[in-house]
């Protein structure tokens, strides 16, 4: 199954037949489909968490990928080395941009993620996750509809114009207190910084922690206007 080959009508049919399933079964379905050439692109919040846990039951070695944009939290990296002894088979691997931070400093000046957050997010995550997924047939996302209005219409089956590829997100229908109750039902560790207000958590230096929950993506990018890093656009 190509992400060129197939039709608009044939993800319309697949997207019918997948929302008869469940979480788990949408998982089979998709290694079934894919094997190793679903690459699961993790940023390790809380329903990449959730998300993980699931997979395990289904493909204990599963490939996943980390976009280490070498500006992330230091809780962060603390969580993923907790989740890889949880999950010893996982095959966890980081992806890091071609430009130190060092260098990209000396070409477009200290701080690009202030002054253009968009070419910060294109150089630090879109161009490292598309190298990535050059040789992958599917990768696989932690979206929910409920997160923002820029998820609401997201399928399980989704045709990646950006990337050339097929993206599955098995969480569509999860709300935030559907994640919380299974991480708290399985005893899985998770991001501390979500107990301190942060509902989503990226790089160290555009995630802020916010008063109250009226997005899971509030404190991201905050009084920019920006909503997305660009992967899911």
């Amino acid at each position: 199954m190509r992400y060129e080959a197939l039709t608009e009508e044939q993800y319309r049919a697949i997207n019918a037949r997948l929302g008869s399933l469940d979480t788990l079964e949408v998982l089979k379905w998709a290694y079934g489909q894919f094997g190793d050439k679903l690459v699961y692109a993790c940023s390790f919040g809380v329903e990449g968490i959730v998300l993980i846990d699931l997979i395990s039951k289904v493909r204990p070695d599963a490939k996943i990928i980390f976009l280490d944009t070498h500006v992330h939290f230091k809780e962060t990296y603390e969580l993923i080395v907790r989740v890889q002894n949880r999950y010893p088979a996982l095959q966890i691997e980081f992806i890091e941009p071609n430009l130190t931070l060092t260098g990209q400093a000396a070409i477009y000046g200290d701080e690009l993620w202030k002054s253009n957050p968009n070419l910060c997010c294109q150089m630090r995550k879109v161009e490292p996750l598309a190298q990535a997924l050059s040789g992958a047939d599917a990768w696989m996302s932690g979206l929910r509809r409920e997160q923002s209005p820029t998820r609401a219409h997201v399928q399980y089956f989704n045709k990646d114009d950006k990337f050339r590829s097929i993206k599955i997100c098995p969480l569509i229908h999860w709300t935030w207190d559907d994640i919380w109750e299974y991480v708290h039902a399985h005893n899985l560790t998770y991001n501390e910084l979500h107990d301190r207000g942060y509902p989503s958590i990226g790089c160290e230096t555009c995630t802020r922690p916010v008063a109250g929950i009226d997005s899971s993506r509030a404190g991201r990018w905050a009084g920019s206007g920006k909503t997305e890093c660009g992967l899911h656009q």
